[in-house]
């Protein structure tokens, strides 16, 4: 009793797994740690909120023949994306398999060359969300519904059922096959077991399957009464999407700082599973939640552009528009005079972070990761088993490709919405997001090339010339380039005068007659 009792207040030096959740009015932010580890990090803002997997009545706009999509108003400033092939009736993913549920049901095959004849420009149409806006990008959509509960999804358009294949037990398998074939689930539609579903009784499948029937019928309600474009279904915000999500039976405790967000998470987890409610504890104390399970910390380290390993090397990550490039150094990690058996260290120790730290940030698209040569095809190989073991626990589809004869790793991760850099930094209005400016040489050196040009210009009307600029390149101008300056005044018979502005940006400049202020342009 009393262990229990230490346990649920957080007193035990237990190290397994823990969700953290900070509320505050403009941001939520969720974390889940694995023996004190920052594994999963997740923000939502009031301001923008997560729509995908949210389900729009729209209207068809217009058709691309040539793009073989359409676009569709679903209520937002830029169209959604909506393909043919994402068009056509579902299909179930790679990841599950089909289980015969008894519903054999003939139905005429449809090709994407139908589908302008089934929606054509005008028509209101049922889609869900599969990926935000990202960048000047709309929405992408499908019209192949799905509702995701505890333990199972629901495919209100598909007959097909399944179980996912990451449930690998043959025996549970079979268990979850029997069930499958005795719910009650309407004929047309499918349900797909999920992988949190393993080991769960049938009762709960039982009532997962009446909640979300339950959602269902709510969301037909609303696509007969409201006219397009509208939302007939928001996807739950992040505190629910945690607890459908996140809490399994794997997790200790739930530590929250929001006394509501408490009573929510335990009715929502009360509708499942009663005993999982003494889970959710409320986190009163007067330090920061996310500094008490040293959570901020870790945020902050991960987060820099330079990540070290234990070991003593590091990973650089930069985003470009194409693609993420990932860099594995050696760095500190001077290890054993065996230099292989080092660089072998290092590269499995990049593999676990570089996984972890491709779910921390959200980083979705083409992936590229350079790691330290290594000669043999072993410890190549040990290195790709390694990412594809770590890959295994991310929420998002990955596929990834053994390392080339180049030592490049190739992966790609699903992009669903803006990476969370993305979405909690914007560019630098200094730089414009490249991270450098020009050096005061080089603004000495194009100035008194726009100087030549000016007052070659003006050499028979204007004398007097005045120059504004930062006071860096002054300060150059005045130490180190004084004497190429009165060159250039008596190359022209000119009279130069220089001034320092502070609120001049450090490229910028401005020439102007002395006389009359009127700008000089090059």
């Amino acid at each position: 009793m009393i262990e229990r009792v230490k346990r649920i207040l957080g007193l035990s030096k237990q190290t397994g797994i823990k969700l953290v959740i900070n509320s505050e009015k403009l941001e939520r932010r969720v974390a889940l740690l694995e023996n004190g580890v920052l594994e999963e990090y997740n923000i939502e803002r009031e301001s923008d909120r997560n729509i995908v997997g949210s389900i729009f009545k729209g209207r068809v706009k217009n058709i691309e023949h040539g793009l073989k999509a359409m676009f569709v108003d679903i209520g937002f400033e830029k169209n959604a994306f909506l393909h043919f092939w994402d068009a056509l009736p579902a299909a179930l993913d790679s990841g599950v398999e089909q289980v015969d549920r008894g519903q054999k049901k003939q139905q005429k095959r449809i090709t994407a060359a139908d589908i302008p004849k089934i929606y054509p420009v005008g028509s209101e149409v049922l889609v869900q969300v599969t990926k935000g806006p990202i960048s000047t990008k709309g929405p992408r959509i499908t019209t192949n519904i799905s509702l995701a509960g505890r333990y199972l999804v629901l495919m209100p358009f598909s007959d097909q059922s399944g179980i996912s294949r990451k449930i690998e037990d043959p025996k549970e398998r079979q268990r979850l096959r029997k069930i499958l074939q005795e719910l009650n689930v309407p004929e047309g539609m499918g349900v797909i077991v999920r992988t949190v579903g393993e080991g769960q009784r049938a009762r709960y499948f039982v009532r997962d399957i009446g909640l979300l029937l339950e959602q269902w019928r709510s969301i037909e309600e609303q696509m007969k009464t409201k006219p397009a474009p509208d939302c007939v279904f928001r996807e739950p915000d992040l505190i629910e999407r945690t607890v459908r999500d996140f809490l399994t039976d794997e997790i200790d405790a739930v530590y929250c700082d929001d006394q509501h967000a408490v009573e929510r998470m335990q009715n929502l987890v009360g509708q499942i599973s009663r005993r999982s409610k003494n889970r959710i504890q409320f986190y009163s104390e007067p330090q920061p939640i996310f500094e008490k399970f040293n959570v901020q910390k870790q945020i902050d380290d991960a987060f820099h552009r330079q990540v070290w390993l234990k070991c003593g090397g590091y990973i650089v990550i930069d985003e470009t528009e194409a693609l993420i490039a990932i860099d594995v150094n050696t760095g500190r990690n001077k290890g054993s005079k065996d230099v292989e058996k080092t660089i072998l260290q290092t590269n499995l120790e990049a593999a676990d972070e570089i996984a972890r730290q491709l779910r921390l940030r959200n980083i979705g698209g083409l992936i590229i990761g350079d790691f330290i040569d290594m000669k043999s095809r072993r410890d190549q190989q040990s290195v790709y088993q390694r990412m594809k073991e770590r890959l295994r626990r991310d929420k998002a589809k990955t596929h990834v490709l053994a390392i080339s004869q180049l030592g490049l790793m190739e992966m790609t991760r699903q992009r669903a919405q803006e990476s969370l850099s993305g979405s909690v930094y914007e560019s630098c209005p200094y730089c414009n997001g490249r991270g450098r400016v020009k050096t005061a040489m080089t603004m000495s050196v194009e100035l008194q090339r726009a100087l030549h040009t000016i007052m070659r210009k003006y050499q028979d009307t204007i004398h007097d010339i005045k120059v504004i600029v930062n006071p860096a390149v002054l300060q150059r101008l005045r130490e180190q380039d004084e004497e190429l300056l009165i060159d250039i005044e008596r190359k022209y018979a000119g009279r130069l005068t220089f001034r320092a502005d502070p609120t001049y940006h450090h490229e910028q400049f401005m020439v102007t007659d002395a006389n009359t202020g009127q700008e000089l342009k090059a």
